[in-house]
């Protein structure tokens, strides 16, 4: 998971995601008080969730430590096949605005000619 949410494209989601929720939670006060609720409720359950799930990710950890490592090696080979995952969202958006761009042109030229 730490790989996952480590990848450039990833965590530059998470960002813009983040930054869209801040901004709408700050600008609308109404959705900032359904937020900050749902917050508290998320914390609270998380808190407790963690104390019962503890003994049984202990036992499984062996188990746990296998998946991760066989995880990590498809990561690696999901990597190699997919280009985009090393770049910000930022960069895949204007790389894709950029190959429209110029396959339009294509096609208006072949149609002007």
């Amino acid at each position: 998971v730490k790989e996952v949410a480590n990848l450039t494209l990833v965590s530059s989601a998470c960002d813009v995601v983040s930054t869209a929720y801040a901004s709408t939670k700050e600008s609308h006060p109404c959705v900032r008080a359904v937020c900050d609720a749902a917050e508290k409720g998320v914390k609270s359950m998380t808190e407790a969730t963690a104390s019962c799930v503890q003994p049984v990710l202990t036992a499984l950890e062996p188990h746990v430590s296998a998946a991760s490592e066989y995880a990590s090696k498809g990561l690696d080979k999901l990597g190699e096949k997919l280009p985009a995952l090393p770049k910000p969202v930022e960069q895949i958006v204007s790389d894709t605005k950029e190959l429209v761009s110029c396959r339009v042109a294509d096609v208006k030229d072949a149609v002007t000619s």
